[in-house]
């Protein structure tokens, strides 16, 4: 359903980060959203749009709205927009007076060489926009809202804080059922289609695609990493580890735990196992420690990545921790190392307001995987769980 305060929130606050970079007007410029979406719609507006359509935010506190007739009336029953300008032949005209009359500064727009959650805007519609305003001087004035969107997009609200929670506590709720249900012999597809017949009895969207959700890795035959759930079989002596990410109310949550299979005789896990949970653990204590406003993406995770060496085991292969929010991967920061892949993400600022995923594993020889995840919230001083710390190992008996 659609949630016009959370909007009207967004909107607001995006204008707000306008004024705190001293950006004139960002200019969100769609078309045809079904096939062809951009990250910043969800949060600016929260519905498709057919028709040629621009949502002009400005340093001034306006919010505008060009958009196609048949459209018009949903936008301003959103409450979020000042000015909501209807057109019928063509956007061409309406939209070139309109940044005329605005005659700013800069023109940020939504493409971005590093970050995926800002770069909604296809290279057709770029030439489509020159095409527009040609003859004005305006193209010469156009910017990356790059910096505006990983602020947006990053600081959540109160209110998108509120629904992560409710996904998150939904998530560990399945977690449960899981200890209840699992049991030795059953493969890795009986334990995902027991988790996936729940989500859809309760109507619920999944994080990333359902045939990889969730991500069951029974022992040491299953691949480690983003696999559809196989037939490998759960075995006494083996580890289980769930990676699940459900959306509830368009928001998402991202959470890892493990389990160890007791063998015949056991009443804990041996020590080898011990030892990785802990070490796991561990890990992400040392993470949360540093994770505070300022501090960069690769300095959080260069110390988790230490702690994981240092005490004998392979450095992961992935990074520490990723944005979580109306995406399960949702743009910008990353807590991840100083590799090509991370080029550009790794290296920015921790804010207050950013919801990240804490997720280092190890491996335990002849075991199998032994992966947490967390979900966090960025604090003034630190950090606060959104989600319930796995303090210990749980067990499938």
């Amino acid at each position: 359903m659609l949630n016009k305060e959370l909007i009207q929130e967004k909107v607001k606050q995006a204008i707000s980060i306008l004024q705190e970079l001293d950006i004139d007007v960002w200019l969100t410029f769609v078309r045809e959203t079904m096939l062809t979406p951009d990250p910043a719609l969800d949060l600016l507006v929260g519905q498709d749009m057919t028709w040629q359509s621009a949502f002009i935010l400005t340093r001034d506190s306006r919010s505008i709205a060009i958009i196609g007739h048949f459209d018009s009336e949903n936008i301003r029953q959103l409450g979020a927009y000042t000015d909501v300008l209807a057109y019928h032949k063509g956007i061409a005209d309406p939209l070139a007076e309109t940044l005329t009359r605005l005659n700013p500064r800069q023109i940020a727009l939504n493409y971005s060489e590093r970050d995926v959650a800002a770069d909604g805007l296809s290279l057709g519609m770029y030439r489509l926009l020159h095409h527009y305003l040609e003859g004005t001087g305006l193209t010469e004035r156009f910017v990356s809202a790059e910096e505006i969107m990983r602020r947006v997009r990053g600081r959540k609200s109160p209110s998108e804080v509120a629904l992560m929670r409710q996904a998150i506590a939904t998530t560990e709720s399945l977690f449960d059922a899981i200890e209840q249900y699992a049991k030795p012999g059953m493969t890795q597809r009986q334990i995902a289609y027991f988790v996936q017949e729940q989500i859809d009895a309760m109507r619920l969207g999944y994080a990333w695609e359902k045939e990889f959700n969730p991500i069951v890795t029974c022992g040491p035959h299953s691949a480690i990493g983003h696999a559809a759930p196989g037939d490998v079989v759960l075995e006494k002596g083996h580890t289980l580890h769930v990676d699940l990410g459900i959306k509830q109310n368009e928001y998402c949550s991202d959470l890892q735990r493990m389990w160890y299979v007791l063998d015949d005789g056991e009443t804990q896990a041996p020590p080898d196992v011990q030892h990785a949970f802990d070490v796991v653990y561990g890990a992400i204590k040392a993470g949360e420690a540093l994770l505070k406003p300022g501090v960069l993406g690769w300095q959080v995770d260069e110390v988790v990545r230490n702690f994981i060496t240092d005490n004998g085991y392979p450095e992961y292969m992935h990074a520490f921790g990723h944005l979580l929010g109306r995406a399960a991967h949702d743009g910008a920061t990353v807590l991840g190392p100083q590799w090509e892949r991370y080029t550009g993400m790794c290296d920015l600022a921790v804010e207050a307001g950013n919801v990240f995923t804490l997720e280092p594993h190890v491996v335990v020889p002849n075991r199998g995987m032994m992966s947490l995840e967390e979900d966090v919230l960025v604090t003034a001083n630190g950090v606060e769980y959104l989600s319930t710390p796995q303090t210990a190992l749980r067990y499938i008996r």
